[in-house]
Protein backbone atom coordinates (compact mmCIF):
# COMPACT_ATOMS: atom_id res chain seq x y z
CA UNK A 1 0.00 0.00 0.00
CA UNK A 2 1.43 3.94 -1.00
CA UNK A 3 1.80 5.91 1.53
CA UNK A 4 0.39 9.60 2.17
CA UNK A 5 2.07 11.99 -0.14
CA UNK A 6 2.45 15.41 0.94
CA UNK A 7 0.62 17.93 -2.11
CA UNK A 8 3.71 20.20 -3.14
CA UNK A 9 2.90 23.82 -3.80
CA UNK A 10 2.78 23.37 -7.49
CA UNK A 11 -0.01 20.47 -7.13
CA UNK A 12 -2.08 22.94 -4.65
CA UNK A 13 -1.90 25.87 -6.75
CA UNK A 14 -2.68 23.83 -10.15
CA UNK A 15 -6.17 22.70 -7.91
CA UNK A 16 -6.63 26.35 -7.07
CA UNK A 17 -6.50 27.64 -10.67
CA UNK A 18 -8.60 24.77 -11.19
CA UNK A 19 -11.40 25.61 -8.77
CA UNK A 20 -11.08 29.29 -9.94
CA UNK A 21 -11.31 28.53 -13.87
CA UNK A 22 -15.06 26.15 -12.66
CA UNK A 23 -16.41 28.79 -10.43
CA UNK A 24 -15.83 31.32 -13.52
CA UNK A 25 -17.29 28.87 -15.89
CA UNK A 26 -20.29 28.08 -13.73
CA UNK A 27 -20.86 31.95 -12.83
CA UNK A 28 -20.69 32.61 -17.27
CA UNK A 29 -23.11 29.64 -17.96
CA UNK A 30 -25.89 31.57 -15.53
CA UNK A 31 -28.26 33.44 -17.55
CA UNK A 32 -28.72 36.94 -17.07
CA UNK A 33 -31.28 38.39 -15.30
CA UNK A 34 -34.47 39.33 -17.07
CA UNK A 35 -35.43 43.15 -15.88
CA UNK A 36 -38.83 42.31 -15.58
CA UNK A 37 -37.76 40.27 -13.19
CA UNK A 38 -35.64 42.80 -11.53
CA UNK A 39 -37.91 45.35 -11.21
CA UNK A 40 -40.61 43.45 -10.05
CA UNK A 41 -38.45 42.27 -7.15
CA UNK A 42 -37.32 45.86 -6.43
CA UNK A 43 -41.61 47.10 -6.46
CA UNK A 44 -41.89 44.36 -4.39
CA UNK A 45 -38.85 45.39 -1.91
CA UNK A 46 -40.12 48.67 -2.18
CA UNK A 47 -43.78 48.02 -1.38
CA UNK A 48 -42.63 45.50 1.84
CA UNK A 49 -40.34 48.31 3.33
CA UNK A 50 -43.38 51.06 3.01
CA UNK A 51 -45.71 48.44 4.76
CA UNK A 52 -42.64 48.14 7.21
CA UNK A 53 -42.53 51.89 7.63
CA UNK A 54 -46.08 52.34 8.33
CA UNK A 55 -46.20 49.19 11.09
CA UNK A 56 -43.52 51.03 12.88
CA UNK A 57 -45.09 54.54 12.49
CA UNK A 58 -48.25 52.78 14.04
CA UNK A 59 -46.58 51.52 16.55
CA UNK A 60 -44.93 54.18 17.70
CA UNK A 61 -48.04 56.21 17.28
CA UNK A 62 -49.60 53.83 19.81
CA UNK A 63 -46.88 54.04 22.22
CA UNK A 64 -46.45 57.41 22.01
CA UNK A 65 -50.85 57.25 23.01
CA UNK A 66 -50.49 54.99 25.74
CA UNK A 67 -47.77 57.34 27.26
CA UNK A 68 -50.11 60.04 26.86
CA UNK A 69 -52.93 58.29 28.28
CA UNK A 70 -50.48 57.23 30.99
CA UNK A 71 -49.66 60.76 32.15
CA UNK A 72 -53.24 62.49 31.56
CA UNK A 73 -54.24 59.17 34.38
CA UNK A 74 -51.55 60.38 36.58
CA UNK A 75 -52.46 63.64 36.53
CA UNK A 76 -56.32 62.94 37.20
CA UNK A 77 -55.13 61.21 40.15
CA UNK A 78 -53.11 63.78 41.52
CA UNK A 79 -55.96 66.18 40.99
CA UNK A 80 -58.20 63.90 42.89
CA UNK A 81 -55.91 63.72 45.70
CA UNK A 82 -55.18 67.55 45.80
CA UNK A 83 -59.17 67.73 46.06
CA UNK A 84 -59.71 65.10 48.32
CA UNK A 85 -57.10 66.95 50.73
CA UNK A 86 -58.80 70.58 49.91
CA UNK A 87 -62.29 68.53 51.08
CA UNK A 88 -60.40 67.40 54.12
CA UNK A 89 -59.51 70.92 55.25
CA UNK A 90 -62.57 72.44 54.02
CA UNK A 91 -63.99 70.28 56.72
CA UNK A 92 -61.94 70.70 59.61
CA UNK A 93 -62.61 74.49 59.08
CA UNK A 94 -66.65 73.14 58.91
CA UNK A 95 -65.83 71.56 62.12
CA UNK A 96 -64.24 74.82 63.94
CA UNK A 97 -66.57 77.12 62.42
CA UNK A 98 -69.70 74.78 63.83
CA UNK A 99 -67.94 74.69 66.99
CA UNK A 100 -66.97 78.37 67.75
CA UNK A 101 -70.71 78.71 66.88
CA UNK A 102 -71.85 76.59 69.28
CA UNK A 103 -69.34 78.02 71.61
CA UNK A 104 -70.40 81.73 70.73
CA UNK A 105 -74.11 80.83 71.64
CA UNK A 106 -73.10 79.56 74.79
CA UNK A 107 -71.42 82.52 75.66
CA UNK A 108 -74.58 84.11 74.46
CA UNK A 109 -76.92 82.65 76.55
CA UNK A 110 -74.76 83.55 79.88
Amino acid sequence: MASYKEPSFKDRAALSADAKQRALEKLKAKPPLDPAVVAARAAARAAKEAAEAKKREEKKAALEQARLEKIAKAEAAERAIEEAKQAAIQAEIDKKAARDARYAARKAKR
